[in-house]
């Protein structure tokens, strides 16, 4: 069955791509028959809740970051959620997160990461980025901090990765926590080192548009063992016990613990030691993702190779800011950011639909200037600065993919409708 499964994989009719009318997708998984047989064998195992391959994944997932634990999750969201709540456990004492304190964050990007810090009681403190390479700067986090600041969740915004190491000392030294949304980034560098591995969590995302795929997913990934507990709990349920799915006693103390006002004895597995979630991933998402991970730097080189071939073919354009890699760093891009200036002769509205129209995929950089979304009328949040950049990135930005399913082909297209459509 699974050489069948390979064979219709290779059969598979590939079309060629035809300009204007093959869409090119700003982001999508690219998937081989490798990854076809490992869901299918996975399939056919049946083991449909988190089973061994999920365990093989967070283990191998680990080891590529040299970090201590990975916890798979159901998405990304996920991911953030469970790492800003793990930081509120009563197990952490004095340390702890509590409803009220502040966590400073980039006004411009995707929701998730700032939903976490409202949806724990926590008050979000944000900042604004720099319009190139559309991330915030040590400067800019060190002026919001305040006597009521408590951690800073930033994102490595498409790929390129934020000041980590000089953002990551500032946190040291002010006694907050960090936590890296490495969501758009796996693979970045920053001096020399992976983005993911400077904060005390980072958190990555399996969805189709991201580094590796396991169609949704995500994970959490930590060197602190406490913290991983704690996330562990958080995820299953909030149980205390740390038995993998369908495996008893593992602490040989299963109906020996004196826990709360329980009775001595009390059932271990059905003890709960957190407020939590069922945010756990299934077998089949673990085979899919274990598949991917052997390709991670195959997919980064491809993603590089895209970004440097859009950014040579429209440099000199004018009426366009074109995106910049932070100083240091070596971003596995997530997509290639493009800001119409101000006396450019037309607008963002005007260039996407042009594209749009050649099939050629846009989109915004997530929701932009978040304290603008309706979502956050009635969120109590401090603006530490004016946004004025996270404004024009709402207004004016715009980005196209550099996904490894997108051809040189393909990005000549892109860059022959773009020097049309401004010269």
């Amino acid at each position: 069955m699974l050489a069948a499964a390979r064979e219709y994989h290779r059969e598979r009719a590939h079309s060629e791509f035809i300009p204007g009318v093959t869409p090119i997708l700003p982001s999508g998984a690219v998937l081989n028959e490798d990854d076809r047989v490992a869901l299918v064998d996975a399939a056919l195992d049946l083991r449909i809740a988190a089973g061994p391959n999920t365990q093989r994944f967070e283990n191998a997932f680990a080891r590529f970051f040299g970090l201590r634990k990975a916890h798979m999750t159901n998405s990304g969201s996920s991911a953030n959620l469970l790492a800003l709540t793990a930081l509120t456990s009563p197990r952490l004492d004095n340390a702890r997160l509590r409803p009220g304190g502040e966590v400073i964050t980039a006004a411009a990007g995707f929701p998730t990461t700032v939903n976490p810090i409202v949806q724990n009681g926590l008050v979000p403190v944000f900042v604004d980025v720099e319009l190139g390479t559309y991330n915030t700067t040590p400067d800019r986090v060190k002026a919001a901090i305040t006597d009521r600041t408590q951690a800073i969740i930033l994102a490595h915004t498409l790929g390129n990765p934020f000041a980590a190491a000089e953002i990551a000392e500032i946190a040291q030294e002010r006694e907050l926590f960090l936590i890296e949304d490495n969501c758009d980034a796996v693979g970045s560098t920053y001096q020399g080192r992976l983005t993911g591995t400077f904060g005390d969590f980072a958190t990555v995302s399996f969805y189709p548009a991201h580094h590796i795929t396991s169609g949704e997913g995500g994970c959490v990934l930590t060197r602190d063992l406490e913290l991983a507990r704690v996330v562990e709990s958080l995820r299953d349920w909030g149980r205390d016990c740390w038995c993998e799915p369908g495996v008893d006693n593992t602490c040989r103390r299963r109906f020996d613990y004196q826990l709360g006002s329980l009775p001595h004895g009390y059932d271990h597995k059905y003890t709960f030691s957190h407020v939590g979630y069922n945010l756990k991933a299934t077998d089949l998402q673990g085979a899919l993702a274990l598949s991917q991970l052997g390709r991670i730097r195959e997919f980064g080189e491809a993603r590089r190779r895209n970004w440097r071939r859009l950014r040579e073919g429209l440099s000199g354009l004018p009426g366009l800011l074109l995106p910049e890699a932070t100083t240091g760093s070596d971003p596995s891009w997530f997509g290639f950011l493009i800001t119409v200036l101000p006396d450019a002769g037309f607008t963002r509205g005007e260039l996407v639909q042009f594209l749009e129209s050649r099939r050629i995929g846009t989109r915004l950089l997530f929701g932009g200037n978040i304290t603008r979304q309706p979502a956050f009328r009635e969120v109590r949040y401090r603006v530490a600065e004016e946004l004025t950049n996270s404004d024009v990135i709402t207004e004016r930005t715009f980005w196209i993919g550099v996904y490894p399913g997108i051809t040189d082909e393909m990005v000549d297209y892109a860059v022959e409708s773009i020097v049309d459509f401004v010269t």
